[in-house]
């Protein structure tokens, strides 16, 4: 049995998303299953040290994982060659200058998104990988979510036709933090600490039109701050500088058109915290996290507009849900064992630091359509 042992830098890991998408979904529980199979006789197993600026959080989690190696010294890390990967969850603005560091150290990079503050910056990391000969990936979890599995296998299988639109609507409620604790970090709200949804959500929208729908051509947005104040993690109340909602058309290559509403001040009225319904000449769908319902052709009723009487037709019936069709794991897990695969065997792994870029190259875009009020044509990268 051969066992390629790779020790992780994972720095960042006491935040939200580090620990529990990355540490105790994926690889906690890549550790606990075993490793990545690659064949019968071959594994690849994460050895993770994990990297924060609170000892005691640390501790805390080492004592949840049973993972035993800590440490709030990233440079002690880096200058240790059994770690090979660096890993970066932390807020956005601390990233760059970390990956600097981790590629000059030699490490292969692997980061949460948004990889950088601007396109400029994240292409200079994607540059600065690939010279170095560095493997280099960035998160893109949504790809791998069994709503969006099933939506892609229902356009490879030619269910829609001709795609015409897509309407995607995110979001939830934050509570404000007063009476009630807020579901997100403060620094999300705050635009001097690279908070927003716009920078936050539009990266995650540019990868899911791309690799689903069609490459995006141009963007018009219109972001919003709704909720003026909130209160902190220390009970302290703070001015809301960033914006909380978003509401971006995009125009995709084929003449699609795709609306995504984006918003931390919405109550849901839906099947989940993400939808997306895709409109198309022989029939449509709608997938959420996990679920998608299919609408073909033959079964589109056919109302008629009349509001003096009750609505005759119950719009949710003539729907037919996908049916369970394989074993979806967490998508943030999914793609780390892929990314283990692309270090240790050399196995394509096209999610690099410049598709990265691509998502802050939105988000920026459609900062400057907000601002100009006008469309905003989406470059070459």
């Amino acid at each position: 049995m051969t066992q390629h042992t790779i020790g992780i830098i994972m720095n960042g890991v006491t935040g939200r998303m580090g620990t529990n998408q990355h540490l105790l979904r994926s690889i906690a529980e890549i550790i606990k299953q075993g490793g990545v199979q690659i064949s019968p006789g071959e594994t690849i197993m994460p050895d993770p040290i994990l990297i924060g600026r609170d000892e005691n959080k640390l501790k805390k989690l080492c004592k949840l994982t049973g993972i035993n190696k800590m440490s709030t010294n990233v440079d002690e890390a880096l200058a240790d060659p059994h770690n090979i990967i660096y890993f970066d969850a932390q807020t956005t603005g601390r990233r760059a200058d970390a990956v600097r560091k981790a590629v000059k150290a030699g490490k292969h990079i692997y980061c949460e998104k948004p990889i950088a503050i601007s396109t400029q910056v994240a292409m200079e990391l994607y540059d600065l990988c690939t010279k170095a000969g560095l493997k280099n990936g960035v998160v893109q979890d949504k790809l791998w979510l069994p709503g969006i599995v099933k939506l892609k296998r229902l356009i490879q299988q030619g269910f829609f036709g001709q795609i015409l639109s897509i309407r995607g609507e995110f979001g939830y409620w934050v509570f404000e933090g007063d009476s009630i604790a807020a579901q997100r970090p403060s620094w999300n709200y705050r635009k001097e600490d690279d908070g927003g949804i716009i920078v936050d959500m539009l990266c995650h929208w540019r990868y899911v039109l791309d690799e689903v729908f069609g490459k995006v051509k141009a963007v018009s947005c219109m972001g919003t701050t709704h909720i003026k104040q909130r209160v902190d993690e220390n009970g302290k109340a703070y001015a809301c500088t960033a914006d909380d909602a978003a509401y971006a058309t995009f125009e995709l290559e084929g003449g699609i058109i795709a609306h995504f509403n984006s918003s931390w001040a919405v109550r849901v009225r839906r099947d989940d915290l993400l939808t997306l319904q895709v409109d198309g000449t022989k029939g449509s769908a709608v997938a959420g996290l996990r679920e998608c319902y299919t609408q073909h052709y033959g079964n589109t009723p056919k109302p008629v507009w009349n509001p003096d009487i009750e609505q005759p037709i119950n719009f949710y019936e003539g729907w037919s849900k996908v049916p369970q069709q394989e074993i979806h794991d967490n998508a943030f897990k999914v793609q780390w064992e892929l990314f283990l695969k692309h270090v240790v065997k050399d196995e394509p792994f096209p999610w690099n630091l410049k598709a990265g870029a691509k998502g802050v190259q939105l988000a920026e875009k459609g900062l400057e359509s907000w601002a100009k009020r006008c469309w905003v044509d989406i470059p070459e990268l």
